[in-house]
């Protein structure tokens, strides 16, 4: 086996949950020390306010946007288009504008918080395209998905390094769905010169590229690197360093991936309402023990299996452990195929740790859904992979919020006895709840 694969699963091995390691170690936090969750440049810089009837404001915005506040007496939490581990949101998004008309040409931070674009670097000669699609110019947009890995690493420690590249996964299935409504095509990238692109930005050790977006028109003009570097701004109010999360990603940034050909996904959902889904997706606290139809299951199942627009892929493996669809016997499936039958809910429960919101006594989001989802994979590139999975988990959140059934993403599990319930060698990933 190629030593660059070794260290690549190594990261994934150091990161499993047993009994035993949940036991031993159950990660008590102390909430009033939580980092700010959101990244904001001085009053200095020149900002554009999103305006959401601009069909460019739109599209950019609808990446990353607040859609619902919550107040409890400690404070109020922010909610997005794009579900994050714990509520803890690490990504951020800068998107590189050229040729756009009413914006200047550059390199914007997009202010969730406040709902705005911060220009951080106007364009001359120079660009992104230089550390991406070198020798090309797009006219349009260039997206860089980043992970203030502190926030999630606060909490999560060493295994906050799956959660930051799952959800950096879901901000690229929230900027793809975005993409959809406004009618263009994108291209996700995940091969390409990340440490270089990070030290030009100034993101310090404090902030790291896990993917990049395009959608625009290529063109045939070589572009140069950026002549200076950004000015250093910090994402958190306070910073920790995590050595296991800085140096897994520098391993897993330079290797390569699997390839494909590209292809773009044909959807079929009706704007107007797949518009009103991204707005009000949410991750379901607890579900009612009841059945969805198997029309809707498969429905479900198609939308995953649609092209995944990008030439750098890891492929995923996708299994179902069935527990309430009707004319469906419970047990496990792979795709359609059924491997075993049986009711698996109590097991799955267990193995997804009676995972729940600590309130809900009593609650197990893996035991009471209709169907748990685990993606799967056997990858060259762990980072893409792990992104991959979270693309598809933003997939399964749309289809199923569009038909009405209910989702919860489930990053904690017991990594070895999952895998033996499924019978597979591959490492799980990610899983995902569905049901009523």
């Amino acid at each position: 086996m190629p030593s660059n694969e070794i260290s690549s699963k190594a990261y994934h091995e150091s990161t499993k949950h047993s009994y035993l390691s949940v036991q031993l170690d159950p990660n008590y936090v102390d909430a009033s020390t939580q980092t700010s969750a959101f990244k904001v440049y001085p009053n200095f810089y020149r900002r554009v306010r999103l305006d959401f009837n601009n069909l460019v404001h739109s599209f950019i915005g609808l990446t990353s946007a607040v859609t619902l506040e919550k107040v409890y007496k400690d404070g109020c939490s922010k909610l997005r288009v794009n579900p994050s581990a714990g509520a803890l949101y690490p990504t951020e998004v800068y998107v590189q504008v050229r040729g756009i008309q009413g914006l200047v040409d550059g390199i914007y931070h997009l202010e969730v918080e406040n709902n705005c674009l911060t220009l951080i670097y106007e364009l001359i000669d120079d660009g992104l395209e230089s550390y991406i699609i070198p020798g090309k110019s797009i006219k349009g947009f260039i997206f860089l998905i980043s992970c203030v890995y502190y926030r999630s690493s606060w909490k999560y420690k060493n295994r906050s390094m799956r959660y930051c590249f799952l959800d950096s996964g879901h901000h690229l299935g929230a900027l793809a769905a975005s993409a959809y409504l406004h009618d263009k095509d994108i291209q996700l990238i995940f091969d390409f010169d990340k440490l270089a692109l990070n030290n030009d930005l100034g993101f310090e050790n404090k902030e790291f590229i896990t993917a990049c977006a395009f959608s625009g028109e290529i063109q045939d003009k070589k572009v140069r690197n950026l002549r200076m570097k950004v000015p250093f701004v910090c994402g958190t109010d306070y910073f920790e360093a995590n050595q296991f999360v800085e140096e897994g990603y520098q391993v897993t940034s330079v290797q390569k991936s699997h390839q494909q050909i590209l292809k773009q996904p044909q959807f079929n959902f009706d704007k107007d309402k797949f518009y009103q889904i991204i707005w009000n997706r949410r991750s379901i606290r607890r579900f009612r023990k009841q059945s969805i139809s198997q029309e809707d299951y498969l429905y479900i199942l198609r939308q995953l299996q649609q092209p995944i627009p990008t030439e750098n892929y890891e492929e995923i493996e996708i299994y179902s452990v069935v527990h309430r669809v009707e004319k469906t016997s419970p047990g496990l499936y792979k795709g359609r195929h059924l491997i075993k039958l049986g009711d698996f809910s109590e097991k799955t429960g267990y193995l997804c740790i009676n995972q729940a919101f600590v309130e809900d006594v009593g609650v197990s989001i893996a035991r009471d859904c209709a169907v748990t989802l685990f993606f799967v994979s056997d990858y060259l590139n762990y980072q893409t992979a792990m992104q991959i999975a979270g693309f598809l988990g933003q997939r399964v959140y749309l289809a199923s919020n569009y038909l009405g059934i209910q989702c919860s993403g489930i990053g904690a599990y017991y990594d070895d006895d999952t895998k033996e319930l499924l019978e597979t060698n591959k490492d799980v990933l990610y899983g995902i709840a569905i049901g009523m």
